[in-house]
C-alpha cells in the first residue's frame, strides 16, 4: 500500500505540479509559486532550484520511465548550462532574472555542489557528454577555490573572493563553514562517482569522510556539529534532526558507491548512532521535528525534513531488518505527510511547514528558492527502489 501510495503522489501530484512551472519563453523553471497558489512570472530564478529541478526530472525518468520526463529535464539543463553558469569567471550564480541575466551574482559552494549533482545525474541518464564536463569543471573549481586544508570555505563573490555566510547562516550566527554544505558536496561527489568512477572523486569522498568522521561527528551527543568558524571550531549547540537523519542515509550511500570496505567500517558507526539518535530524541511518535537549538525543540514540521526521515529510517531497516521501529517510524511519518504535508488544494504540491498537528504555519511558498522537487521527489523515487512495503 504504501508504495503505491507513494507511486500516486509521485506521477499524480509532484511531476504534474513541477512540469506546470515550465517557463518556455524564457528557459528554465517560474521561481515562485506563493501560499495563495499564484505563479509570480517575474520573480528571481534560483540556481539551486533549476539545478534541483533538473535532478528531479532526470530522476523521474530513470526510475519510472517516462521520456516525457527527460526532456523536462533537458530544459532545465538548457537553462543551467545557458544562464546560471558564469562564463567569465566560472561557477554558477546563486540566482538569475526572470528572463535569465544574473541577479545575485554571489557564488556559493552549497550551489556549486548542487549543480555538480544534477549534471552528473543527468548525464547518467542522457548520456550527454558535455553534461559530464561541465560537472567536473565545478568540480575541479570547488577543488580548487573552495577547499582548504580542514573543510570547504562557503560564500564568495562573483571573482571567488571569499565574503560573509549570510546564504546558509542562521539563528544570529555567521558561520563561514556548515554541516550543511559539507553534506551536500558528498553527496554531489558520490553522484559523480557513481556515473563515472575517477580516482580522484573517490579520494575527495574519503577527504570528506574524514572530516565528518574527525570534525563534524559528536560521539558524546551522537549528532553532527552544525555551524563553524574558519577553523571548524564548532559555533553553537544545535541539533538538526532533519540534517541527520538526512546524513546518516547519505553517507551510506557514499560507501556503497566509494565500495571501500575500511570506509564503510568507519562511518557505519556513525551513520548508526545519527538514526539511533533521531529516533529516541527527534521522533515523536508521529513525525519527526525540526531541531534542538540549545535545549529548546522546534516542533515545526518542516516538508523536507518528514521526507528526509521517511529514507532515512527505511535505510536504517534495511541495514537491519530486526530493527522493526525504523519502519514503524517511516510508515508513522508516511501517514502524517500522506494526512497532512500533501496540500490537496487543486493546482498545488506539498506545504512548506505544518505545526505538530498538521496545521500549516507560516505561509511559505509551494515553490521557491528553497522549496524544491528534490526532497520530496527523492523520498518517492527511493522508496520506490528499496520496495519494502507495508
Amino acid at each position: 500500500m504504501f508504495i503505491e501510495e507513494v507511486k500516486d503522489n509521485l506521477a499524480g501530484n509532484i511531476i504534474p505540479f513541477w512540469k506546470s512551472l515550465r517557463d518556455n519563453e524564457y528557459g528554465g523553471y517560474y521561481g515562485l509559486y506563493d501560499f495563495d497558489l499564484k505563479l509570480h512570472k517575474e520573480a528571481a530564478k534560483g540556481a539551486i532550484l533549476n539545478s534541483r529541478i533538473l535532478w528531479f526530472f532526470t530522476n523521474a525518468y530513470t526510475t519510472l520511465g517516462h521520456e516525457e520526463c527527460l526532456e523536462y529535464a533537458k530544459h532545465a539543463y538548457q537553462f543551467l548550462k545557458n544562464a546560471c553558469l558564469d562564463k567569465e569567471y566560472k561557477g554558477v550564480y546563486w540566482s538569475l532574472t526572470y528572463d535569465g541575466k544574473p541577479e545575485d551574482t554571489t557564488k556559493h559552494t552549497y550551489n556549486q555542489a548542487f549543480a555538480v549533482y544534477a549534471l552528473a545525474s543527468y548525464y547518467g541518464a542522457a548520456k550527454d557528454p558535455e553534461a559530464l564536463v561541465l560537472a567536473y569543471d565545478l568540480y575541479d573549481l570547488i577543488e580548487t577555490k573552495c577547499k582548504d586544508s580542514i573543510g570547504y570555505l562557503e560564500a564568495f563573490d562573483r571573482t571567488f573572493e571569499p565574503v560573509e555566510n549570510e546564504k546558509l547562516s542562521e539563528n544570529g550566527l555567521m558561520a563561514s563553514k556548515t554541516m550543511n554544505t559539507l553534506l551536500h558536496v558528498l553527496e554531489a561527489y558520490t553522484e559523480l562517482y557513481r556515473v563515472d568512477k575517477q580516482k580522484n572523486v573517490g579520494n575527495s569522498l574519503r577527504w570528506i569522510m574524514d572530516r565528518i568522521a574527525e570534525v563534524l561527528f559528536n560521539p558524546d551527543r551522537r549528532i553532527l556539529e552544525v555551524f563553524f568558524d574558519e577553523n571548524m571550531k564548532s559555533l553553537s549547540d544545535l541539533n538538526s534532526y532533519g540534517h541527520d537523519i538526512e546524513a546518516s542515509w547519505l553517507i551510506d550511500r557514499g560507501c556503497e558507491i566509494l565500495g571501500d570496505e575500511a570506509y564503510t567500517a568507519k562511518m557505519q558507526k556513525i551513520t548508526d548512532a545519527l538514526r539511533e539518535h533521531i529516533l529516541e530524541e527527534g521522533f515523536d511518535g508521529t513525525s519527526l521535528n525540526n531541531e534542538c537549538f540549545r535545549g529548546e525543540v522546534d516542533t515545526t514540521r518542516i516538508w523536507w525534513v518528514e521526507a528526509e526521515a521517511v529514507v532515512g529510517f527505511l535505510n536504517g531497516y534495511q541495514k537491519n531488518p530486526a530493527g522493526k521501529e525504523y519502519l514503524d517510524a517511516a510508515a508513522k511519518i508516511w501517514d502524517f505527510i500522506r494526512d497532512y504535508i500533501i496540500d490537496k488544494r487543486s493546482g498545488s504540491e506539498w506545504f512548506y511547514d505544518l505545526d505538530k498537528d498538521g496545521v500549516p504555519v507560516s505561509r511559505k511558498e509551494i515553490a521557491g528558492p528553497w522549496k524544491c522537487p528534490y526532497h520530496n521527489g527523492r523520498m518517492c523515487f527511493e522508496a520506490i527502489k528499496r520496495n519494502i512495503d507495508w
